[in-house]
């Protein structure tokens, strides 16, 4: 018996109990996912872990919120806005940087979107990754740090709350109660209907998120919030992995200044762009394809440069992290010569330039850009890794 038969066979037996006086809250929402699953098979039982035609990746991203709705809300900024900046450099890293990518948004200016829509909007493109982008709220001024969600039941009452805060946008939406089939963003049993869908990109979509975590962690320096599950419509209706970002708290006051700096969006970003990267190339090596863009190496060396000193505060270029350590030479850097050593919480990072002005570092590195796209500025000193929000916000103030 095919699947759909197999799922119109219970929704009769469901609809005899209904008749009979037996319906509860867990029958209707059994009977919603069983609609939703006779209507697109693909719903329940599609699979899919790479793309789908000639090697050829097609990647929606999803700028959380937009128009009407303006999202969460800091002492100085809307979490709309945040997220079309994100959203739109993490486009522009992936179509420069790797090969036979399609990138496509479910906005690309401040506009309304429905929250149906934009699942809709990756299904009709046969899109083969999922990724909204969001910033968090929390009651404390105090919490910081970043997740990313993966579509599940969640019995934690904070992933709970999150996935209530985000889905309470279709209380904007005409007509809602119709459109969502009387799902209630802000009632906890609206929320057991997720409990029965079979989630068959939970796999990939958390191997995408862990990555997504990991380079905010390891290269971002951001707070480490973990991979979570809960029950975000936006995430649940679609037909391939998916994830729900939170890039930070916006109700932090230095995070909202993190996530509202150029510096800051570029390194969320460029994060984001290099976890895709890294799953789309794991699976497309298995099948023998390369997403990455051919590059000669380049041996270029920063026109400004001053000697590196232990105790002297420089600006360097970060161009490669790892777990042991690595041979300084050339061929081991793609034939750059001037490369520093610095370790740092059982990891050793590498990197080029010495620069006493951050914008001569920032110039450099989109000097080495072709060549290491995930390259990135930080501080230096002692020979230690400095906060570079931090850094860079007290030079200011000793400018003012």
């Amino acid at each position: 018996m095919s699947a759909a038969k197999l799922l119109k066979k219970r929704e009769l037996n469901m609809c005899t109990g209904i008749k009979n006086g037996k319906h509860n809250t867990f029958n209707i929402y059994y009977l919603l996912v069983v609609f939703l699953a006779v209507s697109n098979p693909s719903f329940m039982f599609a699979s899919n872990s790479g793309p789908k035609t000639d090697g050829k990746w097609i990647i929606v991203i999803d700028p959380g919120h937009g128009g009407m709705d303006p999202g969460a809300q800091g002492s100085f900024s809307k979490e709309k806005n945040i997220n079309l900046a994100i959203a739109l450099k993490t486009g522009n890293y992936l179509r420069e940087n790797l090969k036979n990518v399609t990138v496509i948004y479910t906005r690309d200016e401040d506009t309304t979107v429905d929250l149906i829509e934009r699942p809709r909007i990756a299904n009709r493109n046969n899109a083969d990754l999922f990724v909204s982008i969001h910033s968090n709220w929390a009651k404390s001024k105090s919490v910081t740090g970043a997740e990313t969600f993966v579509m599940g039941h969640t019995k934690d009452q904070e992933n709970l709350e999150v996935a209530m805060k985000e889905n309470e946008v279709i209380l904007l939406e005409d007509d809602y109660s119709t459109k969502y089939a009387g799902f209630d963003p802000k009632s906890p049993e609206s929320y057991i209907m997720f409990t029965l869908m079979q989630n068959v990109f939970l796999e990939q979509s958390t191997d995408l998120a862990a990555r997504i975590q990991e380079q905010f962690n390891t290269r971002v320096e951001r707070k480490d919030r973990g991979v979570k599950q809960a029950g975000f419509w936006v995430l649940y209706n679609t037909t391939m992995p998916a994830v729900l970002i939170e890039t930070g708290f916006i109700t932090n006051t230095e995070e909202e200044k993190y996530l509202n700096s150029e510096i800051g969006q570029d390194y969320l970003a460029s994060a984001i762009f290099r976890a895709c990267r890294d799953y789309m190339n794991d699976i497309d090596i298995k099948s023998g394809i390369s997403a990455v863009r051919d590059s000669k190496p380049e041996t270029a060396e920063p026109e400004t440069k001053v000697s590196h000193s232990d105790n002297q505060l420089v600006f360097m270029v970060q161009v490669a992290t790892a777990s042991g350590r690595k041979e300084i030479k050339p061929e081991n850097f793609r034939g750059l010569k001037e490369i520093v050593e610095i370790e740092a919480q059982d990891r050793f990072k590498y990197a080029t330039g010495s620069f006493q002005e951050y914008a001569e570092a920032v110039k450099y590195r989109k000097e080495l850009e072709s060549v290491f796209p995930d390259a990135f500025v930080i501080a230096v000193k002692d020979n230690k890794i400095l906060p570079l929000q931090q850094v860079l916000e007290q030079k200011r103030k000793k400018q003012n």
